[in-house]
């Protein structure tokens, strides 16, 4: 068995809590992300960025946004990330999935962002294979016919123009896991789905054909021409349901390579799930939060599973931050930082295998949309029971999710005035 672990991090694309069975959600089937979380512990509280870009950043540095985020889709280029840290350490490295950390705007919106950010070939991987590597306009779709930019070269057509997305990048783990499964590795999984566009799987019935290659039609349509496909909501629930089957092969060769007990996995959402979605959790509908600072667009699944490790069945309430996996991970495999590396995130680790750990009392959110939403900075805090805007507004947690009723200061009750006296103090400590 290795010295160190194997990790597995799995991160979902625009999947909210409330989409999992195990979170007591009802709209969708999930039943591998469900067993994952039968033998293993999952989190109640665990919170992301709103949007997908800061929150890859916060995971991938375990800083918060103010330190490195140089505008939407654009990462510091000289910003280590964990790729680079556990290359250092002695673990074969992959990404396989999406990037999108450079050259995002287009040229024609906001030209002073034209190549800025950090290349894929800079991020410290072994091996990579990624959707939008390079710039915008040349990222075509995630999904069907997919662009795949794959150790230094975009794969031909010949290979994408019948392959499904997903399916690309979770084959290339699989291989990158047989291959590597004498050494300890570390993959890392941000996956295409359930982003926008919203369209059919393979699973789907409306799904093309290709067998026989020459029979890529569907409605006497061909394959290209199903860019145009349309952009429903109906189909989420068959991307939800296609993307936990994808993470339950990865399960499945992992205990066919008979490493599963020596492997870390931790899975979770970047933000809340799209607003053109509403998902229910018995009979309560929850409308998608994605890109708004209420519980709905920060509120993510969190599941970890490693099981000569970590109990069954477990659940915890504590608070977990986007910046807390980097630190939980180094620590799992005994990883220290490099000198003089900034880090904002606390160890969740010691939770994982059955201890009480040392908790947040609090989680902090430098939301910075980017440039091309053109919204200003929002800065909070939440704990347990209330938030605090930097702005002055408090919600009470318990009663106003959605964020209906802001306590001002000369409107504080006892409770929200010590909640505040509290919380306040840590914006200008934050910036030290």
């Amino acid at each position: 068995m290795n010295k160190k672990p194997n990790i597995v991090l799995i991160m979902s694309d625009d999947l909210g809590y409330e989409v999992l069975n195990v979170n007591g959600g009802t709209s969708y089937e999930t039943p591998r992300l469900n067993e994952l979380a039968k033998t293993g512990i999952r989190f109640e509280n665990a919170h992301a960025q709103p949007l997908c870009t800061p929150t890859r950043i916060q995971l991938m540095t375990g800083k918060y946004n103010f330190r490195n985020y140089i505008g939407f889709g654009l990462m510091d280029p000289k910003e280590k990330t964990f790729g680079h840290i556990m290359s250092d350490n002695g673990y074969k490295t992959l990404i396989s999935g999406k990037w999108q950390l450079y050259s995002y705007n287009p040229l024609d919106e906001l030209p002073e962002l034209r190549d800025k950010g950090q290349k894929i070939e800079d991020a410290g991987f072994d091996e990579y294979c990624v959707w939008h590597a390079h710039q915008t306009e040349e990222k075509g779709s995630r999904y069907k016919n997919p662009i795949i930019y794959e150790n230094g070269n975009y794969l031909s057509k010949e290979i994408t123009e019948e392959n499904y997305g997903e399916d690309i990048f979770c084959d290339y783990i699989l291989d990158f896991m047989e291959r590597n499964s004498e050494d300890p590795f570390f993959v890392y999984f941000p996956m295409t789905l359930t982003h926008r566009p919203l369209e059919p799987t393979p699973d789907s019935e409306e799904f093309p054909s290709f067998d026989p290659p020459s029979n890529r039609t569907l409605g006497g349509r061909t394959w290209d021409e199903l860019e145009g496909w349309d952009d429903d909501s109906k189909y989420y629930k068959d991307m939800v349901e296609y993307h936990d089957k994808t993470i339950g092969k990865l399960m499945d060769k992992l205990d066919d390579l008979k490493i599963r007990e020596n492997t870390l996995i931790i899975y979770l959402g970047d933000n809340g799930s799209p607003i053109e979605v509403s998902s229910f959790m018995g009979n309560v509908e929850i409308p998608g939060g994605k890109g708004k600072t209420i519980d709905t667009g920060t509120h993510v699944p969190l599941i970890c599973n490693w099981k000569s490790k970590i109990p069954p069945s477990v659940v915890s309430s504590d608070l977990v931050d986007s910046t807390d996996f980097l630190p939980t991970m180094f620590e799992a495999a005994n990883i220290n930082f490099p000198e003089n590396y900034i880090i904002d995130g606390k160890s969740f680790y010691p939770q994982l295998i059955g201890k009480e750990g040392n908790p947040r009392d609090w989680v902090f959110f430098h939301f910075d949309s980017g440039g091309r939403f053109r919204r200003p900075i929002q800065r909070f805090l939440r704990n347990h029971s209330w938030k605090l805007y930097e702005d002055g507004r408090m919600f009470n947690m318990k009663n106003d999710l959605y964020e209906k009723n802001p306590i001002l200061p000369e409107n504080d009750s006892e409770e929200s005035k010590s909640h505040r006296n509290i919380l306040n103090p840590i914006f200008g400590e934050l910036q030290k």
